[in-house]
């Protein structure tokens, strides 16, 4: 016997009504990149985002067609995710950190036939578009008066929205329709593409709007700092239509003091971003006369993408701002744990509850998490026992874009996260190590043996490894160990030089050390464990 209950699908078109319904007037506040505040309201989104779906339809984009944008959070690049995914087609949000290659891979990958940029990116687009062939129309996404010149043949965004009615009526789809696009870094091999789809990313805005998820809600004003090209921006715009929250767009300027002014006038209840970000806000209130952590409006501060130093998460609650870890990943729309207080926590001390906070959170509802030692076994939420991490759950990834799906979850249907943790009995988990030598700095993912590869290109390198030293405001910052080929004596400078014309600048080694010898395990790979312990007390230049 079936219950009876009307049965509507799941979509984010109907996120959109519902915002423009009942909070037609919450505003959405914008940072441009042509350095213009834009203050919009849902009202006026959803009116826009119906003449953008229109525009995107007359230049003959169809349900299925996958739509890629590079762009900062403004209010044009809200606009796109509603609009695409609304009409039935997929927004590929493309990271314009990544280095060159990979965007040619992951452009190429998608096959998408549109590409949206912010004027920023133009020099980027004018020099990749030829890599491009599936790309038939390319928008700028400014108005007449800031269309760039270096990015080629560009349409304008603000004219096509100018030209159309407004009259889209959003079709009836499968709640299964596939509605975004989002890929991993390319840390070990290619980047790969994890496809979200609209039930998918409609129970992740319900978590998000949880009081034991980010509790968003109709009396938020959200400073959106963290991308979204960065996992549809941890599902943020989506929950925030839901919740009707007021939503505060940082545009490019993610420097401390266009923060800082910008949260305190907008009076920002709360914010998410990765620690580089906080590190940097408490720098310029830490340099500045006057300014102290309690002139922050936040009540809370979400921080994912990398663990927060400690020394940061107690400043902010010494300045009254409660700061809260976060845990996902790509394929888990990100959120998978969110570090909420459990009651009896707020009785404790300040090291004690710091140890909590440190952590990277509980599992919420939908999610489910495990830990299995190397032979696949099940091990105990102990708090001591560490484990390679496996989740599964309705929002977390079953494959990858045009791969076999098969290959992506284990035999029980759990799907492997590259992390290896421990698990306390009261549900927390706390990251231990990485399964894969991958570094991560500031949010972002650096690949060791991309470094690898690129340093022994090198004419007078023999050998080279790569390996994550700690550093106060990155987290982690990768150092090269290279073995020199006999007879040559190149300087750490000349190999910096040489990495420079081949990997993103972010990338570059903060130091090069040589040695006689790097150790091997016994079939033959770097043994990254004891370089890491050989390591472990160096310090970098930079820290």
């Amino acid at each position: 016997m079936f219950g009876l209950m009307q049965d509507h699908e799941l979509l984010i078109s109907s996120l959109l009504d519902h915002a423009e319904r009942y909070h037609p007037k919450t505003e959405i506040v914008s940072r441009t990149c042509e350095g213009d505040i834009v203050r919009t309201d849902y009202a006026t989104l959803g009116q826009r985002v119906r003449k953008l779906a229109e525009a995107l339809r007359e230049l003959g984009v169809k349900q299925g067609d996958i739509v890629a944008t590079m762009a900062w959070n403004t209010h044009r690049h809200l606009e796109l995710y509603f609009a695409v995914s609304g009409m039935g087609a997929i927004l590929h949000t493309v990271n314009p950190r990544l280095y060159h290659e990979q965007i040619n891979y992951i452009m190429n990958h998608a096959e998408g036939s549109v590409l949206l940029f912010d004027i920023s990116f133009s020099q980027i687009v004018g020099q990749l578009r030829g890599s491009f062939p599936k790309v038939r129309h390319f928008i700028a996404m400014t108005d007449e008066a800031h269309m760039p010149t270096d990015a080629g043949e560009v349409l304008c965004y603000e004219t096509l929205l100018e030209q159309m009615p407004g009259e889209f009526v959003w079709p009836k789809l499968d709640e299964r329709t596939a509605s975004s696009l989002c890929y991993t870094s390319g840390t070990t091999g290619n980047p790969k593409g994890v496809l979200y789809s609209h039930r998918s990313s409609i129970l992740h805005s319900f978590l998000v709007c949880q009081a034991d998820g980010f509790g968003l809600s109709a009396q938020d004003s959200t400073l959106l700092v963290v991308p979204l090209f960065h996992v549809n921006a941890w599902g943020v715009p989506y929950a925030a239509a839901m919740s009707g929250a007021k939503l505060v767009l940082p545009g490019p300027n993610l420097d401390g003091k266009s923060l800082f002014e910008l949260a305190v006038a907008e009076k920002c209840t709360m914010t998410l971003g990765v620690p580089t970000v906080w590190l940097g806000l408490l720098q310029y209130i830490e340099s500045t006369p006057g300014l102290s952590v309690s002139d922050l409006p936040f009540n809370r501060l979400y921080i994912g993408g990398s663990a927060a130093p400690r020394a940061l998460i107690q400043k902010l609650e010494r300045g009254g701002v409660r700061a809260i870890h976060a845990w996902g990943m790509t394929e888990t729309s990100p959120v998978a744990a969110v570090c909420n207080f459990l009651p009896h926590h707020y009785d404790l001390e300040e090291e004690a509850r710091l140890d909590i906070q440190v952590k990277q959170g509980r599992a919420v509802f939908g999610v489910e998490w495990r830990i299995k030692d190397e032979d696949g076994n099940v091990l105990p939420h102990d708090g001591q026992v560490s484990g390679n991490l496996y989740v599964r759950g309705p929002w977390i990834a079953s494959g990858y874009f045009k791969m076999d799906s098969a290959e992506s979850l284990d035999e029980e249907g759990w799907f492997p996260t590259g992390d290896v943790a421990k698990i306390d009995p009261e549900g927390y988990v706390q990251l231990t190590d990485r399964s894969k030598d991958v570094i991560k700095s500031g949010g972002e993912w650096i690949s060791s043996i991309e470094l690898e590869n690129a340093a022994v290109g090198h004419p007078d390198v023999q050998e080279a490894a790569v390996i994550g030293v700690a550093h106060p405001k990155w987290q982690e910052r990768p150092l090269l160990i290279v073995v020199r080929k006999p007879g040559t004596d190149p300087k750490p400078e000349d190999i910096i030089a040489y990495l420079a014309e081949r990997v993103v600048k972010w990338w570059l080694p903060d130091d090069v050390i040589f040695v006689d010898e790097i150790p091997h395990t016994a079939t033959g790979k770097l043994h990254k464990q004891k370089l890491r312990e050989q390591f472990r007390d160096y310090v970098l230049p930079t820290s």
